[in-house]
């Protein structure tokens, strides 16, 4: 069996890195890796991959940022183009970034089955890029891999088969587990200056924050003030970066930092105290290693967090609230044997769908309709879509 693979960002190269390993222990598997280049920064990239030990991605699209239509397109011309030279039986893509999106919509086009990790979360906010990226796949996706309970029963009453669906835990978890021992070697907790247990770690990056200037001017405000009673460290994705436009650290004790390689983010996120992010993945982290953890949305996509009490929604509405909210989690510690997320082999789980996928006959890549000049494509280290 043939697949391409489709990776962009940095939480999906740690799913893709437990699921190669998986497929990899399959010899009738031949795994393309693409890289669509939607992070491209060194910190958020390269490290990423050569920590994980993924597997060097045979095409690198190149594509770098952009507005949301054009770095889509442009991210959906490259990745037909590898599909019609590579004739790939399935393509795989992971959660809800324009990488997922331009992937599962390039594939299906071209009458290739679409395999979705991640499938069936909803914020049901359809303010959120994401949510739209999140639908848009699940419905265009012939096999729907779920990572949670609630995402089953979210595609079943959007009328999605459920022989199409496969209940098959979160690869977060797993990357969690796999990971943690080699994570307690960084030495970022020194270089920071911090102390295990006596500082909250933050992260901010979702385009609801970023791109509102009132937003994240609560949202910073929160920190500051929090900051005055206990240490925040805050490692600055580029995007934030940019909109602060390098604004000084008028606290001493807000501290920004540049983006932490993954092992160094496991360190920083198990030995905090309290985790205040608007990111989904470093959400459920919290909660792998239990350390509460409040949201700076309104919605969240990882309900079952706010239900076992490990998460509290914080809408940056009011600087009074956001800090209200980080005070009032400061000390919580819920008690709970829950386990949301499966039994740590979602890997392993996904594999085995994706190789029950392709033992079915495959007749679509050589009834592709779409046309597509790809003369001069070959697998090297990067493809210009410019």
């Amino acid at each position: 069996m043939k697949l391409t693979t489709i990776v962009g960002a940095r939480p999906q190269f740690v799913k893709a890195a437990m699921v190669s390993a998986a497929l990899g222990r399959h010899s009738n598997v031949n795994e393309v890796l693409v890289h669509t280049g939607q992070h491209y920064d060194h910190a958020m990239s390269q490290v990423f991959l050569d920590q994980l030990g993924l597997p060097v991605p045979r095409y690198n699209l190149g594509i770098g940022s952009g507005d949301q239509g054009l770095q889509t397109g442009r991210m959906m011309e490259g990745i037909e183009r590898v599909l019609v030279a590579e004739h790939p039986d399935l393509t795989l893509v992971y959660g809800d970034t324009n990488s997922t999106l331009a992937g599962a919509l390039a594939a299906a086009k071209l009458h290739i089955p679409v395999a979705h990790v991640e499938a069936g979360l909803r914020s049901f906010d359809r303010r959120m890029p994401e949510e739209i990226n999140r639908v848009v796949t699940d419905h265009v996706s012939n096999l729907l891999l779920a990572p949670t309970d609630t995402a089953v029963n979210n595609l079943g009453r959007e009328g999605i088969s459920e022989q199409s669906v496969r209940l098959v835990g979160d690869v977060m978890f797993d990357a969690a587990l796999r990971f943690v021992e080699a994570a307690a070697e960084s030495k970022v907790l020194e270089k920071a200056g911090l102390v295990s247990g006596q500082y909250i770690l933050a992260t901010v990056h979702r385009a609801e924050n970023t791109d509102s200037p009132e937003r994240l001017a609560v949202i910073m405000g929160a920190l500051r003030a929090v900051s005055e009673t206990i240490p925040v460290v805050l490692p600055l994705h580029p995007r934030t970066r940019k909109v602060l436009s390098g604004t000084a650290n008028a606290n001493g004790r807000l501290i920004l930092i540049d983006p932490a390689p993954y092992l160094d983010m496991i360190q920083l996120e198990r030995n905090a105290r309290l985790i205040a992010t608007d990111s989904g993945g470093v959400q459920k982290e919290a909660f792998f290693y239990r350390v509460p953890c409040v949201t700076l949305r309104e919605h969240t996509e990882w309900v079952e967090l706010v239900e076992l009490g490990w998460n509290r929604l914080a809408p940056p509405f009011r600087i009074s609230s956001v800090i209200a909210a980080l005070e009032e989690r400061l000390d919580a510690r819920p008690q709970t044997n829950a386990s949301p997320y499966g039994d740590g082999q979602a890997a392993d789980h996904i594999a085995d769908a994706l190789l029950e996928m392709g033992r079915v006959e495959f007749t679509n890549t050589s009834s592709m309709k779409v046309a597509v000049e790809s003369d001069g494509l070959h697998a090297c280290s990067s493809i210009s879509t410019h």
